[in-house]
């Protein structure tokens, strides 16, 4: 006989994944934020993509499914293409705002994404998804208007605001282009065009841009390679099981991950907005994950 418990284990399992993903990634952020901060966040974000292409690369080739066809080839790129530019404006970013403010306002994305999902894939938009993101993005700002609201708008925080904005845009698309890629190619097939094509994209400013790696980054940086490795591997898992639009509320943990991060990395502290938001995430959250 089989185990009633069994079908809701495996419902629920691609959140878990997704959430799992989204902490490994959060703790990527926080090494990312050290490298960028120490060797500047072009260099920092080249090295990271390398390092996890070489990571994830020697796996994908032990098992060799094949090259990939070119229709999936050219998500791959597409992938690639986005993420670097996603990548690189959030890590800048990161240098010019504090962890956890940074991980709150980039979370407008799942908000865009719900609509690029209907779009883009044809899903319908569920009551509960939209409700899901209200919620999520309502305790967003709280956060912002308890922490960014009382503070002054100088340049480098505009310019911080600013580049966050383009890369959430970015990242929107990318969750369309996620599901894509996970319904016609294997997780670390994914992983692995994901790092190397967005490292060769970013190394043809090198000329411009590239700067000689501080020591005190490589650490850092190479935490982070392992730990986008793993992060891509659990969402790329997990978006071939479940919706986008059910799985991209669950973004929204990310902050819990950051206000732990920012507070064990650069002592940020974590305050009452911060716990208000924390419930009206936490909530999205779950709503999301009903049937």
């Amino acid at each position: 006989m089989s185990d009633p418990a069994s079908p809701k284990l495996r419902r629920l399992a691609p959140f878990a994944a997704a959430a799992l993903g989204i902490g490994f990634l959060s703790l990527m952020d926080a090494f990312m934020k050290q490298a960028a901060l120490a060797t500047g966040a072009y260099t920092a974000t080249v090295l990271r993509s390398f390092v996890g292409a070489a990571l994830i690369a020697p796996f994908w080739l032990w098992r060799w499914p094949g090259w990939p066809k070119r229709a999936v080839l050219n998500l791959h790129v597409e992938r690639g293409i986005i993420s670097a530019f996603m990548a690189l404006s959030f890590f800048f970013a990161l240098t010019k705002l504090p962890l956890a403010e940074a991980i709150a306002i980039s979370f407008v994305a799942p908000l865009i994404a719900l609509y690029f999902a209907h779009l883009f894939l044809g899903e319908e938009i569920r009551r509960e998804a939209i409700l899901a993101s209200i919620l999520g993005l309502a305790g967003t700002l709280v956060i912002v208007g308890g922490r960014i609201g009382q503070g002054a708008l100088d340049r480098d925080a505009a310019l911080g605001l600013a580049s966050l904005m383009f890369s959430a845009l970015l990242y929107a698309y990318n969750f369309i282009v996620i599901r894509r890629q996970s319904q016609r190619a294997g997780p670390v097939e994914i992983a692995t065009f994901h790092s190397g094509i967005g490292g060769l994209v970013l190394l043809l400013f090198a000329p411009f841009l590239g700067t000689v790696p501080e020591p005190a980054s490589l650490m850092p940086i190479a935490a982070a390679g392992a730990l986008t490795v793993a992060g891509a591997l659990a969402i790329a898992w997990a978006y071939a099981r479940a919706e986008a639009q059910a799985l991209v509320p669950i973004e929204y943990s990310g902050f819990l991950w950051a206000s732990l991060f920012g507070w064990a990395f650069f002592r940020e502290p974590v305050a009452l907005p911060t716990i208000a938001g924390a419930v009206l995430i936490v909530s999205g959250c779950w709503l999301a994950t009903r049937k």
